[in-house]
């Protein structure tokens, strides 16, 4: 994810943002709602939207507020009976979680080989459930990280049978300048701000899912009993996705600074510098790793997947075993088996130098040199620097050491490692046992008697 600015993360330190109760009365926070204003304004203007709400916790959240507005507006419309909603198959997750939770019926759309959405197929079951059609999700670029090239016409298709588009935003880092939701014709987005606007991401939260809506749909953002007109009635018919009325307001001001501090044309900057960055990267390793996905130019959006299947038949190593190498390297592992298993997706973001792209390149194109040794015998296939990795410091200077590779090659297979090495605190540890046997670390209910 990104790297955040520490003038971005500083204003949430301020008792005057991190003291405030959400339901403090409203002369107490003119301040703080100001901000938020200008901050929904801004995100609207963003996405080429007509209204924001910041309420959602979560983009899972902002899903499931999204497709609430949605069924909403059918309803004032008469068309309550609209329940089915097109879900590509390679959505996100929490895309037919939150159609389902939303009271949606999900249907799966089709991808082709290179992982475009198949519209042939959309439109076929468009117009199948066309009197029930209520929305398509699309996320762009797409989760394969490719830019579909049909979303003009897949977003006509469903407007065509009388469908809502909602469009995912989990990849606006790649849009944001360049185009957006509104301008292709989405009716809806959402925005992680703990993705594409700068609160630090991972760790449970706080996470920020605003959602962007047009004007048709403004009316049915998620309410609030907090949020009241002048004269006492409610901002909104619909009620609340979130317990606070401006969901995690105390990391609003990270998000707020990011787009000042940037403006229109640094922002236009940082998604180009992140497709760019993917894409150096991408070329950098084609020559040593199968890409999954890509344009018909052969290039990709903000992202890429590496392919890491052949390897189990040809060495015996999985991803976890070059997820658990890179350690050794000095890296965080990527994104590992999704959205395609045995694989990895690599989202280098605007934030780092080439430097150290070039790091992590030369740490990936170094481990598929000791794939290779495998494949030609020249490692042992059970008891090699993978299937063992990652290496402790107190691994490596043990007095006894049993493994037919040198303990240099385990802990500096680079030489940039012995100027400076972040070492793994933790050795191999079987993931797929601890996440089928759950042990509760909590202390024994007689300690609270």
């Amino acid at each position: 994810m990104k790297l955040n600015a520490t003038t971005e993360l500083i204003p949430i330190t301020w008792p005057e943002f991190s003291q405030i109760h959400p339901f403090a009365p409203r002369e107490q926070t003119e301040g703080y709602a100001h901000m938020i204003r200008d901050l929904e304004s801004d995100l609207a203007a963003i996405t080429g939207m007509d209204a924001t709400t910041v309420q959602p916790n979560s983009g899972a959240q902002g899903e499931y507020a999204g497709l609430r507005a949605i069924r909403a507006y059918q309803a004032s419309q008469g068309q309550g009976q609209r329940n089915v909603c097109l879900v590509p198959e390679s959505a996100h997750g929490t895309n037919p979680a939150s159609a389902v939770m939303a009271g949606l019926k999900v249907v799966i759309v089709k991808c082709d080989s290179k992982g475009n959405l198949d519209l042939v197929d959309l439109e076929a079951k468009a117009k199948k459930h066309a009197e029930f059609l209520s929305a398509v999700m699309i996320t762009y670029p797409s989760t394969f990280g490719v830019f579909e090239e049909g979303v003009l016409r897949a977003i006509e298709i469903v407007h065509e049978n009388g469908g809502q588009v909602y469009m995912d935003g989990a990849n606006m880092n790649a849009q944001v300048g360049l185009t957006s939701p509104g301008h292709m014709g989405a009716d809806v987005c959402h925005l992680n701000n703990h993705k594409t606007l700068a609160i630090p991401h991972g760790g449970g939260g706080p996470g920020v899912g605003p959602i962007c809506v047009k004007k048709h749909l403004a009316p049915f953002l998620p309410g609030h009993p907090e949020l009241v007109n002048a004269d006492g009635t409610p901002q909104s018919t619909v009620g609340p996705v979130s317990a606070a009325p401006y969901g995690s307001a105390g990391v609003l001001p990270v998000t707020w600074s990011y787009v000042k501090l940037l403006g229109g044309r640094g922002m236009t900057q940082v998604s180009k510098t992140a497709i760019l960055n993917a894409n150096y990267m991408a070329n950098r390793l084609r020559d040593h790793y199968s890409i999954l996905f890509a344009n018909q130019n052969g290039m990709c959006a903000h992202e890429f997947i590496l392919d890491m299947r052949p390897f189990g038949k040809s060495a015996g190593i999985q991803v976890i075993d070059i997820a658990k190498r890179l350690q050794d390297y000095g890296f965080h592992p990527p994104t590992m088996s999704w959205p395609v298993p045995n694989t990895i997706m690599i989202e280098p973001t605007e934030s780092e130098s080439k430097e150290e792209l070039d790091k992590f390149c030369d740490a990936l194109i170094s481990i598929r040199q000791e794939i290779r040794e495998i494949e030609e015998g020249k490692q042992s296939r059970e008891d090699n620097i993978l299937v063992n990795a990652p290496h402790t410091i107190s691994k490596v200077s043990a007095e006894e050491w049993t493994h037919p590779y040198s303990r240099q090659r385990a802990a500096y297979p680079l030489p940039y490692l012995r100027e400076r090495k972040f070492w793994p605190s933790v050795a191999r540890v079987d993931d797929a046992f601890g996440d089928r046997n759950l042990m509760c670390s909590c202390p024994p209910i007689e300690t609270y008697q």
